[in-house]
């Protein structure tokens, strides 16, 4: 098992024992592997090992990653197509929390993220979220290449995602960024703008508003983590109660994942516990 794999695999086991102890199903967290500075030999990797979904802060980095990795998934699957009738089909196994295979043949889908050695890289379509700061020229490559945006800040920055985002695709989610603690050196919006960019922001095509994003101050104190992590939960709340429908919760990273799933987080973002420490960007 590759360094990747193995520490995907930890990641997972905190995940799931994060959910159980909070009463929650780790089936409904879904984990983004922040892959920003890291070489597209890194993403193959994690994906042969079961990930799909990827997060990245540099757009034009991201896009040379989106380009190579498209080209490199078009080649996999001429290979498999030129294998033949011999080529065995992808088979699913459910994956118990200790790693062992439950035998449940007609279960076909993939446990929490868990792939089939069969699989093999890029067999299956990554999916890709844009996590950093958005700047106005960026956002029509970004409606046309991304899936999600979790850092949607104001109203100008929504309005050209949704003109840049081209009728043949899916509606983008996209999550409001909070922040949550009034820091001048993180992007977000107040947290009492939030309802407003929110009914403005669900009235737009291309565009499908799903949760709140936050990115809160870096602590060791697991009351404050819990705290912050509360108020965006209830921020949301707020939000559900008003009419718009929300379902989304993007919180929680390497060092405070288990106190964002225990406040509710449905999303967590996580770069360093699965891909080591991060090479600087160039």
């Amino acid at each position: 098992m590759t360094t990747i794999a193995t520490r995907l695999q930890a990641v997972r086991g905190r995940i799931q024992a994060a959910a159980a102890l909070a009463g929650r199903s780790a089936q409904d967290i879904r984990l983004i592997a922040v892959s920003k500075t890291f070489a597209p030999g890194a993403i193959i990797e994690a994906h042969a090992a079961g990930q799909v979904a990827f997060g990245e802060n540099y757009l034009q980095e991201a896009l040379g990653k989106i380009t190579e990795l498209d080209a490199f998934g078009r080649e996999r699957q001429a290979s498999s197509l030129q294998a033949g009738p011999l080529l065995r089909p992808l088979e699913w196994r459910v994956a118990s929390p200790d790693g062992q295979s439950s035998g449940a043949e007609s279960d076909t889908r993939p446990s929490a993220g868990v792939a089939s050695p069969q699989a093999g890289p890029l067999l299956l379509p990554l999916e890709w979220h844009f996590i950093g700061p958005i700047q106005s020229n960026k956002t029509r490559q970004i409606a046309e290449r991304f899936q999600w945006v979790h850092t949607l800040d104001r109203l100008k920055i929504a309005e050209r995602l949704a003109a840049g985002r081209p009728s043949s695709l899916p509606l983008m989610d996209v999550c409001i960024q909070v922040n949550i603690s009034s820091e001048d050196s993180k992007s977000g919006v107040r947290p009492d703008d939030v309802l407003a960019l929110a009914q403005a922001t669900c009235r737009l095509p291309g565009i499908r508003l799903r949760g709140l994003m936050a990115i809160p101050e870096a602590t060791l104190d697991t009351a404050l983590q819990r705290a912050r992590f509360r108020q965006v939960r209830e921020l949301r709340d707020d939000i559900v109660r008003s009419g718009i429908p929300l379902d989304m919760l993007s919180m929680g990273m390497s060092d405070d994942l288990e106190a964002a799933i225990a406040e509710g987080s449905t999303m967590v973002r996580i770069g360093r516990a699965i891909f080591g420490d991060r090479p600087p960007f160039r």
